[in-house]
């Protein structure tokens, strides 16, 4: 009789897991279809994709597209990251303008981010929202043509391309 007790708990247990894991999975898809700003239940998560803007328009630019506009002189890189870690490398001509200090650096390059003829704002990583967060900032101003090199100082650094330490 009290393995029939057991068991009949652990069934009541598991149905009441069921039920409550199902109304907890409607209650969240409810939620998310009523929020003007719910999440896309299918589509790409790739870091590209969640660079696209309201627009479409990807803010993504590949590694040879970079090099390319760096060999060409058209292009001015935006280190994303801290002062520290642009002394320790950065991808030679950036400039240093970090996002978690923003507000600190953007009258000492705002002259040159106001004249380039393309803007490329990298950071470390391809989980790093630092530099997206910044070219979204930079376009909120007004700028242009600005794009986010993903995982850019590794890239960069990996494809031998030409970089600078210190300030």
């Amino acid at each position: 009789m009290d393995k029939k007790r057991t068991w009949f708990a652990l069934k009541q247990a598991f149905w009441q897991i069921i039920l409550l894991t199902t109304a907890a999975c409607v209650l969240a898809l409810g939620v998310n279809a009523l929020r003007p700003d719910g999440i896309p239940l299918a589509g790409s998560w790739s870091a590209e994709a969640r660079l696209a803007d309201a627009g479409e328009e990807g803010l993504a630019i590949d590694l040879a597209g970079a090099r390319q506009l760096f060999k060409a002189g058209r292009v001015l890189f935006v280190d994303a990251r801290s002062i520290d870690q642009y002394i320790e490398g950065h991808i030679q001509g950036a400039l240093p303008l970090p996002w978690l200090e923003v507000d600190r650096y953007l009258s000492r390059v705002n002259r040159q981010l106001e004249t380039a003829e393309a803007i490329i704002t990298y950071c470390d990583g391809t989980g790093c929202d630092l530099s997206h967060e910044l070219a979204g900032f930079l376009r909120s101003m007004g700028l242009k043509n600005v794009r986010v090199l993903i995982n850019g100082w590794t890239l960069w650094q990996q494809a031998g391309l030409p970089t600078k330490t210190g300030a």
